[in-house]
């Protein structure tokens, strides 16, 4: 490696570990303090840089705060593939996956950020992107291949999908407020059993 590439480099390992300090700042204080509160400069000070750093990486807070909903959505994406990943069965890698997620709902960093503010802040379409783009992506191709192996039967997918999401997404805000939360994923992911079982062939 000449010395010019090393420099870019190292130029561009700085800038990963910036942007990643910025998220992880960021996290922090949008669920600590939410996103109305938090200001730009507390996020670089946790940081550890400069606001010029901050401005260089994200345009805004609001760009700020929807890149650390798209890297908590990606976490728990990775998770649930993690999960699905072991269970050969279809109809089995399905509920694994909605019961990685609701987990997930019930870390305070992703229930606080991406399931209480997130839709009101970066608005419902484009919360829908990002969702689409991870978990419920996930859900959607699991559905999908339940269809394409025979062990549902639905001519709408898509639909389909958006309708178990809803109910997913549903409980995902009711778990906070629940004492039992356990109690309340497990009913959830018996309800939502029993309404695609409707889609079974017989």
């Amino acid at each position: 490696m000449d010395e010019q590439t090393e420099l870019k480099s190292r130029r561009e390992e700085h800038r990963e570990q910036t942007r990643a300090a910025l998220l992880e700042a960021g996290r922090a204080i949008f669920a600590d303090v939410g996103f109305g509160a938090a200001g730009t400069e507390a996020i670089a000070r946790k940081a550890r840089v400069t606001r010029g750093a901050f401005y260089h990486h994200f345009e805004d807070k609001l760009a700020l705060f929807d890149a650390v909903v798209v890297s908590l959505c990606a976490e728990a994406a990775a998770k649930i593939e993690k999960k699905v990943g072991k269970k050969s069965d279809l109809w089995e890698s399905l509920f694994a996956g909605i019961t990685v997620y609701l987990d997930e709902c019930t870390e305070p960093d992703y229930s606080i950020i991406v399931i209480q503010n997130a839709p009101a802040i970066l608005g419902e379409k484009r919360y829908r992107d990002i969702d689409e783009s991870h978990a419920a992506g996930l859900l959607a191709t699991n559905i999908e291949a339940l269809i394409a192996a025979g062990k549902i039967n639905c001519d709408d997918p898509t639909l389909l999908s958006r309708m178990i999401n809803a109910m997913i997404c549903k409980v995902a805000v009711l778990l906070p407020s629940q004492r039992n939360s356990k109690a309340l994923k497990a009913d959830a992911v018996l309800m939502i059993e029993r309404c695609l079982t409707a889609f079974r062939p017989n």
